[in-house]
């Protein structure tokens, strides 16, 4: 029978808040409850924002909580070429491309279509999808990036990567989606697009690192938020290509502030850290999130 394996997997780039609180407490209790395994796994890839000094606080807050954890560590910077390898095994399959648009060209081109009266598609989190370098650039433009081995992103070319996958994909569920989603669901990984997998300035992105990461690692049961739902088609897309095994997924609940918006590191809200230095004790945090 095998173990299962849980995992809490925090980006170091901000303070731990309530929302976190939530989904390691989830983990670590259904890993125990399970008789299973509980990991803590650091998600670094974004060398520029991620701090030792923010990982440590994590590792302060958690261990505030109660929560403990197997030894040694990950920490996705460690692992640079355990992604490298797969994005090499995808490029081999020939769907992978370099994408040249920067962020300021792609929103403009968005902009002067919407301007002509043209519905532009978006991927779930909203963000449009990506318009394609040649449509954008022209074909000479687009040459002499290339030849200027101008900076550039690698995306994957979905409608490709859907047809190597072949077969309809699907993930089980054993928490809910935002509309209640549960059981056996389906997944179209093809509203997102054709996705980042990595950038000039990061070599790897989070769509790749993590199901390497989960495999790598054993994970058999990822319980996250449920703004990550969706992801999950891209995910099950990605496991299915690189011939990975399929965990089942649990999307929990959110930790939302007074106005109904999830609460965001950038912002600093309801930080552990400041709770703990004002008093709150983990009684105080768990009856906050509603444990």
């Amino acid at each position: 029978m095998t173990t299962p394996v849980f995992r809490f997997a925090p980006s170091p780039n901000g303070q731990l808040h309530l929302g976190h609180a939530l989904s390691a407490i989830l983990n670590f209790e259904a890993a125990r409850a399970a008789g299973g395994r509980f990991l803590l796994r650091i998600e670094d890839i974004d060398r520029a924002r991620c701090t030792p000094e923010l990982e440590a606080g994590i590792f302060t807050d958690l261990a505030w909580l109660g929560l403990h954890w197997e030894t040694p560590v990950r920490r996705q910077s460690d692992h640079f070429g355990d992604y490298r390898t797969a994005l090499d095994r995808l490029t081999a399959l020939g769907l992978v491309y370099p994408a040249y648009l920067t962020r300021a060209e792609i929103a403009g081109a968005v902009a002067r279509a919407e301007a002509a009266g043209k519905l532009w598609p978006r991927d779930p989190d909203g963000a449009p999808l990506y318009p394609g370098d040649a449509a954008v650039l022209g074909p000479e433009a687009l040459h002499q990036r290339i030849a200027a081995s101008t900076g550039h992103a690698l995306r994957l070319d979905m409608k490709k990567a859907l047809r190597v996958a072949g077969g309809p994909l699907f993930w089980e569920e054993t928490g809910a989606g935002p509309d209640g989603e549960r059981g056996r669901i389906a997944a179209d990984p093809a509203r997102w697009g054709d996705v980042v997998l990595a950038r000039k300035d990061t070599p790897t992105s989070y769509h790749l690192s993590v199901v390497i990461d989960d495999a790598t690692q054993g994970v058999t049961h990822v319980m996250r938020g449920q703004d990550l739902f969706q992801a999950t088609a891209v995910h099950r897309l990605l496991q299915q290509l690189l011939d990975l095994p399929r965990p089942v997924y649990h999307h929990h609940r959110l930790v939302l502030d007074e106005t109904g918006r999830k609460l965001s590191k950038s912002r600093g809200d309801t930080a552990l850290g400041a709770l703990r230095e004002s008093g709150a004790s983990p009684d105080d945090i768990r009856r906050m999130i509603g444990l």
